[in-house]
């Protein structure tokens, strides 16, 4: 008998302890996502009262499942990232050029509209945030390595291979992006257009 009920009282303990798990994993989801959306309205640096409004949540709250606000804008860019994972990857692309510069352009258009206003967020917060800059840099490997794998016929036959891949890195960043379409107030299309235009003439 003393067996049994040691048994259920363990399992009563466990179940406990699960609920407890799962409120503080909803709650921290509660805060990423709340800080994930405040980014998207155009509120860049959200305090973190900001945040626990938005999530519903105290401020004691945020700070239990966080230890600063870098560490919570950390996990929310891998959130992000996760979120637009499915843009990363090369579309199938035509073997001719122009055809291919229109089909890389458009994919990658695709994510830069989407993670534009977490990255602006990100670029503000970067030269604070070790973590963020990490993050930022292998961004601009991963754009590389895409860039290098889409145009590789021509950076083969390239006199110079590593300052044509360095022109159309620049070229198609989101930091050129951000200048066409809020710097220079450009229609997305006409965006695409100049981008597309910038490829080509490196590429040619």
């Amino acid at each position: 008998m003393v067996g049994f009920l040691a048994l259920a009282m363990q399992e009563v303990s466990e179940t406990a302890l699960d609920g407890r798990a799962a409120r503080a994993l909803r709650t921290r989801n509660r805060v990423v996502d709340a800080l994930l959306d405040l980014v998207d309205e155009g509120d860049l640096r959200p305090s973190a009262a900001d945040v626990a409004r938005r999530a519903g949540v105290s401020l004691r709250s945020v700070f239990q499942h966080f230890d600063d606000l870098e560490t919570l804008f950390r996990v929310a860019g891998e959130r992000h990232r996760q979120r637009f994972a499915h843009l990363e990857p090369l579309p199938d692309l035509p073997e001719e050029l122009g055809p291919r510069v229109a089909t890389y352009v458009a994919g990658r258009t695709d994510w830069m509209e989407a993670v534009s206003p977490m990255a602006r967020a990100a670029a503000l917060q970067a030269p604070f945030s070790p973590g963020i800059a990490a993050r930022q840099a292998a961004a601009r490997g991963r754009h590389r390595d895409t860039l290098a794998a889409a145009f590789a016929p021509e950076l083969a036959r390239a006199e110079d291979p590593e300052r044509l891949l360095n022109g159309l890195e620049v070229a198609a960043a989101w930091s050129t992006w951000e200048h066409l379409r809020t710097g220079t107030g450009l229609s997305r299309d006409e965006a695409t257009r100049v981008v597309e235009r910038l490829l080509l003439g490196l590429l040619r």
